[in-house]
This record gives structure tokens, sequence and C-alpha cells, in this order.
């Protein structure tokens, strides 16, 4: 008598849910990604807008620098202005949602300050 082999491997069912999630997921990340990339460019034009010495000149070479990179999410009024010893410190927070499904949101908070 020869025993069967077991087979192994997914179900098309299996398969079924696996791709779901995975394209579920995808999703989410194209959504996600723009999101980072443009923290990214708020962190490159806070650290650029440092540079100013008054408040007014900081917020302006920011809103130039959004401009340009097209950051729409915050401005430089948005933007908190201090010193450190003797140079200027910039910092931002703010916060991105992303709708899921229904009432789920995912929820992105974003913070950083200028180098």
């Amino acid at each position: 008598m020869k025993l069967k082999r077991q087979q192994q491997g997914l179900t098309f069912f299996g398969l079924l849910i696996v791709g779901i999630l995975l394209a579920y997921s995808g999703v989410i990340l194209a959504q996600v990604a723009p999101t980072y990339i443009e923290y990214i460019a708020v962190q490159k034009a806070v650290d650029k807008a440092s540079a100013g010495s008054t408040v007014a000149e900081v917020r302006s070479i920011f809103d130039k620098a959004a401009a340009i990179d097209d950051i729409r999410t915050i401005t430089g009024k948005d933007l908190a202005v201090g010193k450190e010893g003797d140079r200027v410190v910039v910092s931002f927070a703010y916060v991105r949602e992303i709708h899921l499904a229904g009432p789920a949101h995912l929820v992105m908070k974003y913070e950083g300050r200028s180098k």
C-alpha cells in the first residue's frame, strides 16, 4: 500500500485573502508615502528658514521654500520660532489623517525642528 503524499501550498481561498490584504496594504502605503515625502520637504524648508534672523524673515523664507516644494500642510504662520543661545531654532508640528474604512482613520503626527 502506497502512502499518499501530503499536498502543500495555498488554497485558492487562501490566495484570495492574501491578495486582498496585499492590495489593501499597497493602497495604504500609497497614501502614506506622500505625507512622509512632504514631511521631509517641510524639514528641509525649516532648516533653510532657520538662517533668518527675525521671526518675519524666518516665516518668509519658509513660505518661499514651501511654494517651491509644494508644501500645503503647513505655512510660515504655523512655525514656532525661538532662540537657543545665539542661533535661531524653528520647530513645527502637524497632524495628517488618512481615511481607511468606515469610521477608521490612520493618524500621523509629524513634528520636528531645525538642526
